[in-house]
């Protein structure tokens, strides 16, 4: 039983910083793709960073520069770093991930696990 559990979001003004993370529990497989996506209000799921079983990492352009997506192997935790937050940052980020590689990672549909959801909001 694969389970995610996001935890870190909140309320910031612009310009601040958050991390998230996601506790992994249940997972065996040993080459996968880990991402964070995110959902506003009246908007599609979107990817936002992605990190694989190597280490490499992949993100959406709106945020390079400042978010960092990483991993503790020992903790089976997921991060994301959020540094100069925007308004337009505002929405449910949620962690997903599955048994397969980050090659069009930012497609929800191909991930078999996602988390419950943190809400962050920018003002």
């Amino acid at each position: 039983h694969v389970q995610l559990v996001e935890s870190g979001g909140g309320s910031v003004q612009a310009g601040g910083s958050l991390r998230l993370s996601c506790a992994v529990s249940g997972y065996l497989y040993n080459t996968y793709c880990m991402a964070w996506f995110r959902q506003g209000t009246g908007n599609a799921r979107g990817g936002v960073a992605a990190i694989d079983s190597d280490g490499r990492t992949t993100y959406v352009d709106s945020v390079k520069g400042r978010f960092t997506i990483s991993q503790d192997n020992a903790k089976n935790t997921l991060y994301l770093q959020m540094n100069s937050l925007k308004p337009e940052d505002t929405a449910m980020y949620y962690c997903a991930t599955g048994p397969r590689s980050c090659i069009s990672w930012y497609v929800p549909r191909d991930f078999a696990y996602w988390g419950q959801g943190t809400q962050v909001t920018v003002s």
